[in-house]
C-alpha cells in the first residue's frame, strides 16, 4: 500500500499564499493559522530558507499541514480565507485577488464575491481507501483526474474513465473475483455492482431492494458507462486522433469527473459498509 496519498491543494496555491504575507503583519498570520489549530514546525525542522520573515512564519506552519488529509485541509482553507478576509478588509487593490484565484480554481476551489472559499466538488476522500488492500490504482487516476481538470479536458475525462476502471477492478479484487484483462467497462461495471449486490436483479431486504433504490442504480451504471464513451469518442485522452476534438470545455471535464466519482464513490462506500446487503451473503 502506497504511503503517500495525493495533495488535495497544490504548491501553487499553498505558493501564492505564502506570497501574499509578505505584506501581512506576522502577528496576523500566526494568529490565523493558531486559530484553526495549527502549530509551526521547530526552527531546525524548517525546510525553507527565505530572508523573509512574514513568508517564513507563513511556511513553517504550512509545512505541518498533511496536504493529502481531508480534516487537514479544510482548515487550511479556513486560514487562506481569513487571509483573503484580511487583504479585502485593509482595501487591498490590484491583482492579488486574480493570482490567488488561478491556482485556487486548478484545485477546484474558488473565492466568491465576499471573500469566501468553497469546493468545486469535494475531492473523493482517500481516507475511505485504507482499508483496501492496495488503493494505488484509484489514487493515481484521482490524482490525475483532479490535475487536469481546469487545465486539459481531454486528460480530465480519460482519467476519469480510467478511475472507473480502476474502482471497479479494484472492487473485485477486494471480493476475491478474477477480472478479464481485456474486459471493457460495462462488463467491468456490472460485474463490480453485481459483486456487492447493486445491480437491478439482486433481491435485498430494506431500501436496497425498493424499485426506486434499482432506478437509481440504473441510472448510476448507465452514467459510468457513458463516462467511458465519452472518451471513446475522441473526447478523452487514450487513442491517437488525426483531428483534435472541437467544442471540448471545462464544463465537459467537470461533468465526466462528477459522474466518475459518483460511481466509485457509491462503490467503495458499500464495499466499507459493514451493514451493507452483500456482507449478508455469508461471502
Amino acid at each position: 500500500m502506497p504511503s503517500a496519498r495525493p495533495d488535495l491543494i497544490s504548491p501553487a496555491t499553498r505558493n501564492a499564499f505564502r506570497s501574499l504575507c509578505t505584506d501581512i503583519l506576522v502577528r496576523y498570520i500566526h494568529q490565523y493559522w493558531q486559530a484553526h489549530g495549527f502549530a509551526p514546525v521547530a526552527p531546525e525542522e524548517l525546510r525553507y530558507e527565505d530572508s523573509g520573515v512574514r513568508r517564513t512564519a507563513f511556511q513553517s506552519y504550512a509545512q505541518a499541514v498533511d496536504w493529502s488529509d481531508h480534516d487537514h485541509i479544510d482548515r487550511a482553507l479556513l486560514v487562506f480565507e481569513d487571509l483573503v478576509l484580511h487583504c479585502k478588509r485593509e482595501g487591498w487593490t490590484g491583482t492579488w485577488l486574480q493570482e490567488l484565484s488561478v491556482p485556487l480554481e486548478r484545485d477546484r476551489v474558488l473565492i466568491d464575491g465576499s471573500g469566501r472559499l468553497s469546493w468545486v466538488r469535494a475531492p473523493l476522500r482517500t481516507q475511505d481507501l485504507s482499508t483496501l488492500t492496495d488503493p494505488s490504482g484509484i489514487l493515481v487516476e484521482l490524482h490525475r483526474v483532479q490535475r487536469n481538470l481546469a487545465s486539459d479536458p481531454a486528460a480530465a475525462i480519460g482519467s476519469a474513465k480510467q478511475l472507473i476502471e480502476a474502482t471497479a477492478r479494484t472492487v473485485l479484487r477486494e471480493r476475491g473475483l478474477e477480472t478479464d484483462e481485456n474486459a471493457k467497462i460495462p462488463a467491468l461495471v456490472k460485474q463490480a455492482q453485481k459483486a456487492l449486490r447493486l445491480d437491478a436483479s439482486s433481491v435485498t431486504p430494506g431500501p436496497d431492494g425498493t424499485d426506486a433504490i434499482k432506478k437509481i442504480l440504473g441510472g448510476v451504471s448507465a452514467v459510468a458507462v457513458g463516462v467511458a464513451e465519452l472518451r471513446n469518442r475522441g473526447y478523452g485522452t487514450g487513442h491517437g486522433q488525426a483531428s483534435a476534438p472541437s467544442g471540448l470545455g471545462v464544463r465537459h471535464a467537470h461533468l465526466a469527473a462528477n459522474a466518475a466519482i459518483t460511481w466509485c464513490e457509491l462503490l467503495l462506500d458499500t464495499l466499507n459498509d459493514p451493514e451493507a446487503p452483500w456482507r449478508k451473503d455469508g461471502t
